[in-house]
């Protein structure tokens, strides 16, 4: 069998979704944002072509235009028997609390959502410790920097992003206490996600008060900061995804966040997949930053040891990164 994955638009869902699949096959919902948006979404899409390739199974993914759309997706693909059924984005939480007792024999997987495992026995919730993966690439970052000033892109101004801004700020001040970090968020809502203008917008307003490294955590958004950031000259750092390529000797690293390997994991595991709660973290390469031949010749052997000696250390419980979702404080930034 060969992989037959389908883009379905908005207009052509419902038919697809109704025409009917074979059983126990695993579908994926992308959140808003698009499959190919090079960062969050694109990682799951990875994982999932990675599952098909190996295995020679097939999966079926949509890309969602609106929020109308999540509960009316989970329940087509649960109807039809695709089983587990993963979703990417806070945003399925509620939905799938909503749906997934009515669908018992079908598994539900969100990736960075939460549902409560013992009302919903049939979802798995998996979380990542983006702050220890952030206080890494800040330890980068403020080595990096030659002005003093760094930065951080937030998309939607929410709890996880407030995560990932914490913890590169408590990495950056870690390696250069009187270091300046500068934040900002695109936006409150979901078009946060995929407004590259203003993602742009922010980079520039950023170096223009100084910073040199740019670390943009904004889906779609941030691929504005990193053209910025290119353009005008400075570092910037991608996310979720290896983002290194996109602009070759500007981007630093990228905050690795690895949604592929949770999609393949639970496309593998299949109906036999075990639900509840899980967090991937540095202990099990779930977050990291990445190294490749796009920037090796950006980081000096000296500050990877000082990274690397810093991420032992998380692991081992030595070094506590501060959580901003569970203690919303941020010693680092005055949020």
């Amino acid at each position: 069998m060969t992989l037959t994955t389908k883009f379905l638009s908005a207009s052509a869902a419902a038919l697809a979704l109704t025409a009917g699949m074979a059983a126990a096959e695993p579908a994926l919902i992308y959140d808003l944002g698009g499959k190919f948006d090079k960062s969050f979404n694109e990682a799951a899409f990875v994982g999932a072509s990675r599952w098909a390739a190996e295995t020679g199974g097939e999966f079926k993914d949509i890309e969602l235009t609106s929020e109308a759309q999540r509960e009316q997706a989970l329940r087509r693909f649960a109807e039809q028997g695709f089983s587990p059924v993963i979703t990417t984005g806070f945003s399925f939480s509620t939905p799938i609390a909503n749906i997934a007792a009515d669908y018992p024999e079908t598994k539900f997987v969100t990736i960075d959502g939460w549902v409560d495992p013992e009302a919903n026995p049939n979802v798995l919730s998996v979380g990542f410790s983006e702050h220890e993966g952030s206080y890494l690439v800040g330890m980068i970052a403020g080595l990096a920097s030659e002005t003093g000033t760094v930065s951080f892109v937030g998309g939607m101004d929410i709890p996880l992003i407030r995560k990932f801004a914490c913890g590169y700020a408590q990495g950056a001040k870690a390696v250069n206490e009187d270091i300046t970090v500068i934040s900002n968020m695109v936006g409150t809502d979901p078009t946060a996600w995929t407004d590259s203008v203003k993602g742009s917008e922010l980079a520039s307003a950023q170096i223009s008060q100084g910073s040199d490294v740019i670390f943009a955590a904004a889906g779609a958004s941030g691929l504005g900061s990193l053209q910025t950031a290119a353009d005008q000259g400075v570092y910037s750092i991608g996310v979720d995804s290896n983002q290194n390529y996109l602009h070759p000797g500007s981007v630093l690293t990228s905050m690795l966040k690895r949604v592929d390997n949770a999609v393949y994991d639970a496309m593998v595991a299949g109906d036999d997949l075990e639900t509840g709660a899980v967090v991937k973290d540095l202990s099990n390469r779930g977050v990291g930053f990445a190294l490749d031949g796009f920037n090796e010749q950006l980081i000096p052997f000296t500050t990877l040891s000082e990274v690397y000696a810093a991420a032992a250390e998380i692991e081992s419980g030595e070094l506590s990164v501060h959580d901003y979702t569970s203690d919303d404080s941020c010693p680092a930034l005055n949020f």
